[in-house]
């Protein structure tokens, strides 16, 4: 059987979740709050006043979680770390309890043959942190480095995958520039100075790796192919905006050396001016990309909307997601050609793919989830059309394992493969994980062939 028909050998598959989204028990064991314990707890700001207190119980159910992964023939699992669970005050003092669940996470993962793949920082800083300015202060380089020194040290002999940041886009756009996630802040000047932050932050803990590991380094990025609405000059200016602060932010200041020039002519007087010094600390070499890849955005020019001045258009032929994303699978293939053509060949994993259905429990016990299932496999089909034009596509983790806290929407949005019921905790795979679990098997020849 050929490549076309198949994935390559020794492909990645696996599924994705983060600390805060599914374990609860957020200051169990010595574990301090994070901005997102203290965010979720502020009345108004999740949707029906939701807070990851319980969220899946993974804490406390992680032995089980990993035998269902198991049973659904995970190759890998991608998971975050809470840095209040480690420190609990950021920096210091290392709490043995909480890194004791992760390394029984990671042993546990490792007895069922299951490669872990662990992300340092998913959204949930130490409020011990944030309380010393959080990412708008220069010194978290360093206290994200100390972190990441404390889990390579217990972790690489047996984690050969380790992600810095996931996402940092939405940590400055959500959390510092528009307020509607952790810290909440709405700031133009702060938000340049949180991206600048963040990507030293990054540097910082892929230089300690070099010091002390043995094995990949990379981050995560969301990303979408941004679109005009029409061949105008002023939305084909938007859609340039759009994409140097949504795609090219984060990628090209570590590939390139340099930030986008159309963000210096958005933030204006807000620009800090990056040194020459933060410029090639920042351009430390990674092992590989994570791409978390969901929807396109289609982009037509408005004047009144802050920093980039370009919206998004709703799509009324398409179909979308309950989250209102247009479901657009060939954007996959475009933005991992994209990255390959822009910054050369690096190693790509698709570290995040998913849909959010408003599932139900069947009287039957069954989530017949066809339109997760149509995604999926739409999906998988656009990635597998990436390696056979040559993008160095290794693995792909379906996002999520199983529904979970999503963020400010509360319980209201259900990603997963697997059903969870928040009141009793029980897992349900979907109809979706058996589908998965084929693909999987089968190394992609069930929906290649």
């Amino acid at each position: 059987m050929g490549l076309s028909q198949r994935f390559p050998d020794n492909f990645l598959w696996g599924t994705a979740t983060s600390a805060y989204q599914v374990e609860g028990s957020p200051l169990a064991d010595g574990a301090k709050p994070s901005i997102w314990h203290t965010f979720a707890h502020t009345p108004g700001l999740v949707e029906n006043g939701a807070t990851g207190d319980v969220a899946c119980d993974h804490y406390r159910t992680a032995t089980n979680d990993v035998k269902l992964m198991q049973s659904l023939g995970l190759k890998a699992y991608r998971f975050s770390v809470s840095w209040s669970r480690v420190l609990p005050n950021g920096f210091g003092r290392v709490n043995p309890q909480g890194l004791g669940f992760y390394e029984r996470l990671v042993d546990a993962l490792l007895e069922h043959e299951i490669q872990p793949m662990v992300t340092l920082y998913h959204w949930d800083l130490p409020m011990a942190l944030n309380n010393r300015g959080g990412w708008l202060n220069r010194d978290i380089a360093s206290w994200f480095s100390e972190y990441a020194q404390v889990l390579f040290t217990a972790l690489d002999d047996r984690v050969q995958f380790w992600l810095t940041l996931n996402e940092p886009w939405v940590v400055t756009d959500g959390g510092y520039l528009h307020g509607t996630l952790a810290p909440g802040h709405r700031n133009l000047f702060e938000a340049p100075i949180v991206s600048c932050n963040l990507l030293r932050a990054h540097a910082s803990a892929v230089e300690a790796y070099r010091a002390q590991g043995s094995h990949q380094i990379g981050l995560a990025v969301n990303l979408e192919p941004k679109y005009p609405a029409s061949q105008s000059p002023q939305d084909i200016a938007a859609t340039m905006r759009a994409d140097a602060y949504f795609n090219r932010q984060y990628l090209d200041p570590i590939f390139l050396g340099d930030y986008p020039v159309e963000l210096v002519e958005m933030f204006g007087d807000a620009w800090p001016g990056i040194s020459e010094t933060d410029r090639q600390h920042i351009r430390t070499p990674i092992d590989f990309l994570g791409v978390n890849y969901y929807t396109r955005g289609v982009t037509q020019h408005d004047s009144d909307i802050l920093l980039t001045r370009a919206q998004s258009v709703w799509q009324e032929s398409a179909e979308h997601t309950s989250m209102g994303w247009e479901i657009f699978p060939q954007g996959l293939t475009q933005i991992l050609e994209w990255v390959n053509a822009r910054y050369g060949a690096v190693p790509i994993y698709v570290t995040e793919n998913g849909a959010a259905f408003d599932d139900s429990l069947a009287p039957n016990g069954q989530v017949d989830d066809v339109r997760r299932i149509a995604y999926l496999r739409d999906h998988l089909i656009a990635a597998h059309n990436a390696i056979e034009n040559g993008v160095n596509l290794r693995g792909y983790f379906a996002w999520s394992l199983m529904d979970n806290f999503e963020w400010s929407h509360g319980y209201s949005k259900r990603f997963g493969i697997v059903h969870v019921d928040y009141q009793t905790q029980m897992r349900t795979p979907k109809e979706s994980a058996v589908f998965y679990a084929d693909v999987i098997a089968t190394n992609g020849a069930s929906i290649l062939a």
